[in-house]
């Protein structure tokens, strides 16, 4: 589903990506770890393209990101309408929940099939209400975000990007802005989409939850790939000395623990 073919990414002078290479599946669930400041965010922004790249390629379902290729050879950045519909078929969802202020948990969900896939006001309704009750909120349909608890107010930002019927989710530390306490609600929501075979790239500091979500950890570190593999590999017999010296640090002897039980 998605081929990233030597990326590199710069701020400036700043080197954020250094050649990345990785293939995902479809129905996939990849999982991103490694210290602040790796790249971990910055690479998923451009996967959609949220930030453009420097030099590589990305293609998702073989056709590339951020450009089309004219007959001649020329590579032409997509705008509009054609960026819109490839963003809409990878659904995001950020560290900060990002919703409307403004709109009920209801019109948050309801907005992008209306505005962008061109549903009817009945169907985006029907979209939303079934989405809210799948992340458990169905009845907090009628309240404004500033009546939700941090942990449900991501749990609508899930919903939200669901309702764009995405092939692809992206999750950028979906956690790190929450309370403990709260943690546990959000990352059960993504456990159900993995088990139901949405394929995911997510980027989290949850230990435990990569261990029993994913297929493949990836550990990244100075804009780079540092090691892969599944999450028995990663966690219990880590090849790379900088991927030990990572785990050492953040496991504080829950690590074999399930998902299921440190939550």
């Amino acid at each position: 589903m998605i081929k990233v073919q030597n990326i590199t990414k710069d701020f400036g002078k700043l080197k954020v990506l250094r050649g990345l290479d990785l293939e995902v599946k479809q129905g996939e669930v990849v999982v991103i770890i490694g210290p602040s400041g790796s790249g971990k965010s910055t690479f998923l922004r451009c996967l959609n393209h949220l930030e453009s790249i420097n030099s590589g390629n990305i293609f998702f379902e073989d056709k590339p990101v951020g450009f089309k290729q004219t007959p001649d050879g020329k590579k032409i950045p997509i705008k509009g309408k054609e960026l819109c519909q490839l963003r809409s078929q990878m659904g995001m969802v950020f560290q900060r929940f990002n919703l409307f202020p403004h709109m009920t948990a209801l019109n948050n969900v309801m907005e992008g099939p209306l505005t962008v896939l061109g549903k009817t006001k009945p169907d985006a309704r029907d979209l939303a209400l079934e989405l809210l009750g799948k992340v458990g909120l169905a009845n907090k349909a009628e309240n404004f975000p500033s009546q939700l608890s941090g942990g449900q107010q991501q749990r609508v930002a899930i919903a939200r990007a669901l309702a764009m019927q995405p092939k692809l989710m992206l999750f950028d530390e979906p956690t790190s802005a929450l309370d403990p306490e709260l943690v546990g609600e959000v990352l059960s929501v993504i456990k159900n989409l993995a088990t139901e075979g949405m394929t995911m790239i997510i980027v989290t500091h949850e230990m435990a939850f990569a261990r029993e979500v994913a297929d493949r950890v990836i550990f990244m570190d100075e804009g780079k790939i540092v090691e892969m593999g599944n999450p028995e590999q990663i966690f219990s017999k880590p090849r790379h000395p900088r991927t030990r010296e990572f785990l050492s640090s953040v496991l504080r002897g829950y690590e074999k623990e399930p998902f299921s039980q440190v939550v």
